[in-house]
Protein backbone atom coordinates (compact mmCIF):
# COMPACT_ATOMS: atom_id res chain seq x y z
CA UNK A 1 0.00 0.00 0.00
CA UNK A 2 1.36 3.44 -0.97
CA UNK A 3 2.07 6.48 1.61
CA UNK A 4 -1.22 8.61 2.41
CA UNK A 5 -0.62 12.12 3.49
CA UNK A 6 -2.86 14.55 4.35
CA UNK A 7 -2.56 18.75 3.89
CA UNK A 8 -4.70 20.58 6.70
CA UNK A 9 -5.17 24.28 5.39
CA UNK A 10 -5.50 26.23 8.59
CA UNK A 11 -8.76 27.93 7.40
CA UNK A 12 -12.03 27.72 6.96
CA UNK A 13 -12.59 27.51 3.10
CA UNK A 14 -11.52 25.90 0.49
CA UNK A 15 -10.47 28.27 -2.65
CA UNK A 16 -6.99 27.01 -3.32
CA UNK A 17 -7.37 23.67 -1.76
CA UNK A 18 -7.29 21.98 -5.51
CA UNK A 19 -4.37 23.79 -6.91
CA UNK A 20 -2.08 22.42 -3.71
CA UNK A 21 -3.36 18.92 -4.18
CA UNK A 22 -2.29 19.58 -7.62
CA UNK A 23 1.07 21.17 -7.33
CA UNK A 24 1.61 18.38 -4.53
CA UNK A 25 0.60 15.82 -7.08
CA UNK A 26 3.17 17.23 -9.55
CA UNK A 27 6.27 16.60 -7.03
CA UNK A 28 5.18 13.44 -5.12
CA UNK A 29 6.98 10.09 -5.05
CA UNK A 30 5.32 6.88 -7.03
CA UNK A 31 2.90 5.47 -4.71
CA UNK A 32 1.85 8.74 -2.30
CA UNK A 33 -1.70 9.37 -2.06
CA UNK A 34 -2.19 13.00 -1.01
CA UNK A 35 -5.47 14.67 0.25
CA UNK A 36 -5.67 18.45 1.20
CA UNK A 37 -8.19 19.47 3.32
CA UNK A 38 -9.58 22.91 4.87
CA UNK A 39 -10.98 23.47 8.31
CA UNK A 40 -14.91 23.36 8.77
CA UNK A 41 -14.67 27.03 10.94
CA UNK A 42 -16.53 30.05 10.26
CA UNK A 43 -14.62 32.15 12.25
CA UNK A 44 -11.36 31.83 10.70
CA UNK A 45 -11.69 31.57 7.14
CA UNK A 46 -9.15 33.25 5.31
CA UNK A 47 -5.59 33.54 7.14
CA UNK A 48 -4.16 33.51 10.39
CA UNK A 49 -1.95 36.43 10.52
CA UNK A 50 -3.17 36.93 14.03
CA UNK A 51 -2.17 34.95 17.08
CA UNK A 52 -6.06 35.24 18.47
CA UNK A 53 -6.99 33.38 15.11
CA UNK A 54 -4.02 31.05 15.53
CA UNK A 55 -5.92 30.41 19.06
CA UNK A 56 -9.39 30.08 17.44
CA UNK A 57 -8.08 27.39 15.11
CA UNK A 58 -5.86 25.15 17.27
CA UNK A 59 -8.63 22.88 18.53
CA UNK A 60 -9.86 22.10 15.21
CA UNK A 61 -5.96 21.52 14.06
CA UNK A 62 -5.66 18.54 17.24
CA UNK A 63 -9.05 17.04 15.89
CA UNK A 64 -8.02 16.77 12.55
CA UNK A 65 -4.55 15.24 12.81
CA UNK A 66 -6.49 13.10 15.63
CA UNK A 67 -8.79 11.62 12.73
CA UNK A 68 -6.17 11.33 10.50
CA UNK A 69 -4.22 8.82 12.95
CA UNK A 70 -7.41 7.21 13.44
CA UNK A 71 -7.43 7.00 9.59
CA UNK A 72 -4.44 5.61 9.39
CA UNK A 73 -2.48 8.37 7.07
CA UNK A 74 1.35 7.93 7.30
CA UNK A 75 2.09 11.97 7.92
CA UNK A 76 -0.09 15.19 8.21
CA UNK A 77 0.94 18.60 7.22
CA UNK A 78 0.03 21.76 9.30
CA UNK A 79 0.11 23.67 6.47
CA UNK A 80 0.82 26.97 8.31
CA UNK A 81 4.16 28.90 8.75
CA UNK A 82 3.27 29.93 11.92
CA UNK A 83 2.97 25.86 12.40
CA UNK A 84 -0.29 26.12 14.83
CA UNK A 85 -0.79 23.60 17.06
CA UNK A 86 1.85 21.57 16.08
CA UNK A 87 3.08 20.61 19.13
CA UNK A 88 -0.26 19.91 20.22
CA UNK A 89 -0.81 17.72 17.06
CA UNK A 90 2.23 15.49 17.43
CA UNK A 91 1.17 14.07 20.98
CA UNK A 92 -2.00 12.76 19.64
CA UNK A 93 -0.78 11.65 16.33
CA UNK A 94 -0.33 7.81 17.11
CA UNK A 95 1.91 6.49 14.73
CA UNK A 96 1.48 9.71 12.10
CA UNK A 97 4.29 11.80 11.47
CA UNK A 98 3.31 15.52 11.95
CA UNK A 99 5.21 17.90 10.28
CA UNK A 100 4.66 21.79 9.61
CA UNK A 101 6.08 24.33 7.03
CA UNK A 102 8.30 26.31 9.36
CA UNK A 103 10.26 23.86 10.91
CA UNK A 104 10.61 22.38 7.82
CA UNK A 105 11.69 24.87 5.48
CA UNK A 106 14.39 26.24 8.07
CA UNK A 107 15.70 22.99 8.84
CA UNK A 108 16.65 22.48 4.91
CA UNK A 109 17.46 25.88 4.63
CA UNK A 110 20.58 25.23 7.47
CA UNK A 111 21.42 22.21 5.14
CA UNK A 112 21.82 24.66 1.73
CA UNK A 113 23.52 27.71 3.41
CA UNK A 114 24.89 29.34 6.83
CA UNK A 115 21.69 31.90 6.70
CA UNK A 116 18.13 32.23 5.54
CA UNK A 117 15.64 35.43 4.82
CA UNK A 118 12.53 34.60 5.20
CA UNK A 119 10.37 37.04 2.54
CA UNK A 120 6.89 37.56 4.77
CA UNK A 121 4.03 39.67 3.95
CA UNK A 122 3.49 42.01 6.96
CA UNK A 123 6.34 42.71 9.60
CA UNK A 124 3.21 41.68 11.91
CA UNK A 125 4.09 37.64 11.20
CA UNK A 126 7.82 38.36 12.34
CA UNK A 127 7.79 38.19 16.15
CA UNK A 128 5.54 34.88 16.03
CA UNK A 129 7.81 33.35 13.05
CA UNK A 130 11.06 34.64 15.11
CA UNK A 131 9.49 32.48 18.10
CA UNK A 132 9.27 29.25 16.38
CA UNK A 133 12.57 29.43 14.86
CA UNK A 134 14.17 30.60 18.50
CA UNK A 135 12.45 27.34 19.78
CA UNK A 136 13.54 25.11 17.10
CA UNK A 137 17.18 25.92 17.65
CA UNK A 138 17.46 28.11 14.16
CA UNK A 139 17.74 31.28 15.66
CA UNK A 140 21.31 31.86 14.85
CA UNK A 141 21.06 30.86 11.13
CA UNK A 142 18.44 33.89 10.96
CA UNK A 143 19.60 36.98 9.05
CA UNK A 144 16.52 38.42 8.44
CA UNK A 145 12.89 39.20 7.41
CA UNK A 146 11.83 40.98 4.73
CA UNK A 147 8.32 41.99 3.98
CA UNK A 148 6.28 42.90 0.58
CA UNK A 149 3.28 44.85 2.28
CA UNK A 150 1.16 42.26 1.57
CA UNK A 151 -1.19 40.25 3.78
CA UNK A 152 -2.02 36.86 2.55
CA UNK A 153 -5.23 36.93 0.76
CA UNK A 154 -3.12 39.46 -1.61
CA UNK A 155 -0.47 37.34 -3.29
CA UNK A 156 -2.16 35.78 -6.07
CA UNK A 157 -4.15 38.75 -6.74
CA UNK A 158 -2.02 40.69 -9.03
CA UNK A 159 0.74 38.15 -9.30
CA UNK A 160 3.43 40.34 -11.30
CA UNK A 161 3.22 42.69 -8.63
CA UNK A 162 3.91 40.47 -5.93
CA UNK A 163 6.70 38.75 -8.26
CA UNK A 164 8.39 42.48 -8.51
CA UNK A 165 8.49 42.75 -4.58
CA UNK A 166 9.61 39.41 -4.36
CA UNK A 167 12.47 40.11 -6.19
CA UNK A 168 13.28 43.24 -4.63
CA UNK A 169 12.82 42.15 -1.35
CA UNK A 170 15.01 38.86 -1.62
CA UNK A 171 18.09 40.96 -3.51
CA UNK A 172 17.87 43.04 -0.55
CA UNK A 173 18.18 40.08 1.68
CA UNK A 174 20.87 38.63 -0.29
CA UNK A 175 23.25 41.86 -0.34
CA UNK A 176 22.46 43.87 2.50
CA UNK A 177 21.62 41.15 5.20
CA UNK A 178 23.44 38.49 3.64
CA UNK A 179 21.44 35.49 3.32
CA UNK A 180 22.63 32.71 1.74
CA UNK A 181 19.12 30.91 1.44
CA UNK A 182 15.84 32.79 0.77
CA UNK A 183 12.64 30.70 2.53
CA UNK A 184 9.19 31.81 1.40
CA UNK A 185 7.14 32.42 4.75
CA UNK A 186 3.97 31.79 3.58
CA UNK A 187 2.31 28.39 1.88
CA UNK A 188 -0.15 30.79 0.00
CA UNK A 189 3.20 31.90 -1.70
CA UNK A 190 3.76 28.79 -3.48
CA UNK A 191 4.38 29.04 -7.24
CA UNK A 192 6.49 31.66 -7.19
CA UNK A 193 9.67 30.23 -6.12
CA UNK A 194 11.23 28.91 -9.18
CA UNK A 195 11.47 32.00 -11.68
CA UNK A 196 12.75 34.12 -8.04
CA UNK A 197 15.20 31.42 -7.58
CA UNK A 198 16.91 31.91 -11.53
CA UNK A 199 16.88 35.57 -10.76
CA UNK A 200 18.40 35.72 -8.01
CA UNK A 201 20.98 33.07 -7.89
CA UNK A 202 20.31 31.59 -4.10
CA UNK A 203 18.25 28.86 -3.26
CA UNK A 204 14.59 29.70 -2.56
CA UNK A 205 11.92 27.35 -0.72
CA UNK A 206 8.50 26.97 -1.66
CA UNK A 207 7.96 26.26 2.03
CA UNK A 208 4.02 24.38 0.95
CA UNK A 209 6.54 22.14 -1.32
CA UNK A 210 9.68 21.58 1.67
CA UNK A 211 6.49 20.75 4.00
CA UNK A 212 5.04 18.20 1.83
CA UNK A 213 8.19 16.40 0.71
CA UNK A 214 9.32 16.31 4.00
CA UNK A 215 6.49 14.63 5.68
CA UNK A 216 6.28 11.96 2.45
CA UNK A 217 10.59 11.77 3.27
CA UNK A 218 9.37 10.74 7.17
CA UNK A 219 6.75 8.81 6.40
CA UNK A 220 8.82 6.83 4.08
CA UNK A 221 11.62 6.56 6.83
CA UNK A 222 8.80 4.98 9.51
CA UNK A 223 7.37 2.27 6.80
CA UNK A 224 11.12 1.08 6.00
CA UNK A 225 12.65 1.32 10.06
CA UNK A 226 9.67 2.07 12.17
CA UNK A 227 10.64 5.61 13.02
CA UNK A 228 7.80 6.84 14.30
CA UNK A 229 6.26 9.48 16.74
CA UNK A 230 8.21 8.84 20.64
CA UNK A 231 5.56 8.21 23.06
CA UNK A 232 7.38 8.56 26.49
CA UNK A 233 8.08 11.24 28.80
CA UNK A 234 7.09 14.69 27.21
CA UNK A 235 5.75 12.76 23.80
CA UNK A 236 3.18 10.38 25.75
CA UNK A 237 -0.10 10.92 24.64
CA UNK A 238 -3.34 10.97 27.16
CA UNK A 239 -4.83 7.53 28.42
CA UNK A 240 -6.54 6.39 25.35
CA UNK A 241 -9.06 4.16 26.98
CA UNK A 242 -9.15 6.51 30.63
CA UNK A 243 -9.47 9.49 29.45
CA UNK A 244 -10.18 9.63 25.40
CA UNK A 245 -12.57 6.93 25.19
CA UNK A 246 -13.82 7.66 28.34
CA UNK A 247 -14.35 11.16 28.08
CA UNK A 248 -15.57 11.29 24.15
CA UNK A 249 -12.66 13.85 24.02
CA UNK A 250 -12.20 12.94 19.75
CA UNK A 251 -15.63 11.90 19.08
CA UNK A 252 -16.01 11.72 15.32
CA UNK A 253 -19.27 13.90 14.98
CA UNK A 254 -16.59 16.52 16.24
CA UNK A 255 -14.32 15.94 13.10
CA UNK A 256 -13.92 20.18 11.65
CA UNK A 257 -13.00 19.39 8.12
CA UNK A 258 -14.88 21.34 5.49
CA UNK A 259 -13.47 21.38 2.19
CA UNK A 260 -11.93 18.23 0.83
CA UNK A 261 -9.83 17.10 -2.17
CA UNK A 262 -8.41 13.14 -2.52
CA UNK A 263 -5.71 13.24 -5.27
CA UNK A 264 -4.96 9.24 -5.12
CA UNK A 265 -2.05 7.93 -6.97
CA UNK A 266 -2.71 6.47 -10.37
CA UNK A 267 -0.40 3.59 -11.72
Amino acid sequence: MGLKVRWIRTVGYDTHNQRLADDFGNVRNPGTDIEVVSLKNDSVTHHLEYQSYEGLVTADIVRVVRDAAVQQFDAVVVGCFYDPGLMEAREISGDTVVVAPCQASVELAMSLGNKFSIIIGRQKWADRMESRIREYGFHHGLASFRELGLGVPDFHKDRAETERRMIAAARKAIQEDRAEVIILGCTLEFGFYRKLQEIVGVPVIDCALAAFKRAEALADLKRRFGWKPSRVWGCEPPPEDAEIHAWNVFAPSLVPIGGRVWNPWEQ
